[in-house]
């Protein structure tokens, strides 16, 4: 944890050497956030409620899936970079050093940029929370921040596929931003919206809906199942083929000699 730390204060600093740099790039991950919730804003001046939820309702699951998906992007973006160092012969040099490759690639990059989207999510959160009707005791308050938290896991174990992955293709595939960014944007509403076809896609194969959707009917009144409340637990168990991923690869790397 010791290094960890060290790590973040040394990004930090890195990045705060252009201070300009860095608060209008902060700006722009807000205000880019801002624009794609405008467009739910516009969906709810034409319709009342989508497919049974309100637009309130709908803000609050915005903010869970945007605020997990910013954390995991602040936090994990080492693996989402992981391409380039593969390809500039960088993590030849993690192999050599005493740690984890994978605390040392998770490490590698820390963009607190990205916390504009973060900022964005708590925006919506001070808003909808008190207009969402929901009951916050300790069971809701806990049930929402298992969310965040499984949500903010699950993105980090995509990025851990993905960089799995780049061991046997050597560059990033586009594909995979179906299942990060896609299942982003997915999350701007209740999966359910999308029928039925794509919510079982997304408990199954990706599952964006044992921490979002799920635990999320539970927090509205809508389902009183405690197996519904605890899905955030079961996301997590997606970790495991992802890190099998890194480690087949990691086992078959060859340096690329650059």
């Amino acid at each position: 944890m010791k290094l960890y730390l060290r790590y973040l204060a040394i990004h930090f600093k890195s990045q705060m050497q252009y201070k300009t740099s860095f608060f209008l790039t902060l700006i722009g991950q807000f205000l880019t956030a801002f624009s794609t919730f405008l467009g739910i804003w516009v969906m709810f001046t034409r319709f009342n409620t989508v497919k049974g939820f309100t637009y309130t309702e709908v803000s609050l699951c915005y903010a869970v899936v945007l605020m997990a998906f910013s954390l995991a992007e602040t936090f994990f973006r080492g693996f989402d970079t992981f391409p380039r160092m593969i390809g500039n012969g960088e993590f030849d040099r993690i192999l050599v050093r005493p740690r984890s490759p994978v605390f040392q690639v998770l490490g590698s990059k820390i963009d607190f940029t990205r916390l504009g989207r973060l900022l964005h999510a708590a925006v919506i959160f001070a808003w909808a929370i008190p207009r969402s009707g929901v009951n916050w005791n300790a069971a809701n308050i806990a049930t929402l921040c298992g969310m965040i938290l499984a949500g903010s896991l699950v993105f980090a174990g995509l990025f851990l596929l993905y960089a799995g992955i780049c061991f046997f293709t050597l560059d990033g595939l586009e594909v995979m931003n179906i299942f990060t960014d896609g299942s982003r944007e997915f999350g701007r509403y209740p999966l359910s919206v999308y029928g039925d076809a794509v919510l079982r896609f997304l408990t199954f194969v990706v599952p964006i809906a044992l921490f979002l959707y799920y635990p999320f009917l539970t927090l509205l009144g809508k389902s009183d199942s405690l197996l519904w409340r605890i899905c955030p637990l079961f996301a997590l168990l997606f970790l495991v083929p992802c890190y099998l991923v890194w480690r087949v690869g990691l086992l078959h790397y060859r340096s690329t000699g650059s």
